[in-house]
C-alpha cells in the first residue's frame, strides 16, 4: 500500500472565519471591531431574509433563515461587546461564553435589574439554539418577530 498526501488550501475570508469562530463559542475579537458592527450584522441578517423565498407565509429554504438567525445573534454579541468596552472593559476582558455574557450584563449593564439578562437568555435560546442550530423556524411572522426582538435589544444596549 502506498501513502497518499493531500495539500489543503487555507484561503478563507477572515470575516467568515471570525463569524464561524464567534458562532462556535470562541468569542475572540478582531482588531477591526468598530462601533456600529452590531448594526452592520443586523443589516446583513435582514439581507439574508430578503433573498429567501416565501410561499404561504413559510420560508421555502431553511438555510438562509438559519444563517440570518446566526448573524442576528452575532449582532447581539457585537452590541454587548461595544457596550462593555464603553463601560471600561478591555478586549481581553470581554466574555468568552454565554454564561460570561450573562455575568457581564449583571455586573456592568443591568445592575439590580435582571430583565436584561432574561432578554439576552431568551434571544440566545431563540436565535442561536432554536433558529441557528436547530432550524426550527420557517414561519415568516415568527422570524420577523424574532428579528424585531433582536433589533430592540441591540438598540437598548447601545443607547
Amino acid at each position: 500500500m502506498g501513502c497518499v498526501s493531500f495539500i489543503t488550501c487555507q484561503c478563507i475570508d477572515t470575516d467568515i472565519m471570525e463569524s464561524v469562530e464567534l458562532s462556535m463559542g470562541s468569542m475572540r475579537q478582531s482588531k477591526s471591531h468598530t462601533a456600529g458592527e452590531a448594526l452592520r450584522y443586523m443589516e446583513n441578517s435582514r439581507g439574508l431574509l430578503k433573498a429567501a423565498a416565501i410561499e404561504d407565509n413559510i420560508y421555502l429554504d431553511k438555510k438562509p433563515v438559519r444563517e440570518a438567525f446566526g448573524t442576528a445573534y452575532l449582532a447581539i454579541l457585537e452590541a454587548l461587546d461595544e457596550a462593555l468596552i464603553k463601560k471600561g472593559l478591555t478586549r481581553k476582558e470581554l466574555p468568552k461564553s454565554v454564561a460570561g455574557y450573562m455575568a457581564a450584563i449583571k455586573k456592568h449593564l443591568s445592575i439590580n435589574n435582571g430583565k436584561l439578562v432574561r432578554e439576552f437568555d431568551d434571544l440566545y435560546e431563540t436565535l442561536h439554539i432554536a433558529g441557528y442550530y436547530r432550524g426550527l423556524f420557517g414561519n415568516a411572522n415568527i422570524v420577523k418577530e424574532a428579528m424585531k426582538e433582536a433589533d430592540a435589544f441591540i438598540k437598548k444596549i447601545l443607547q
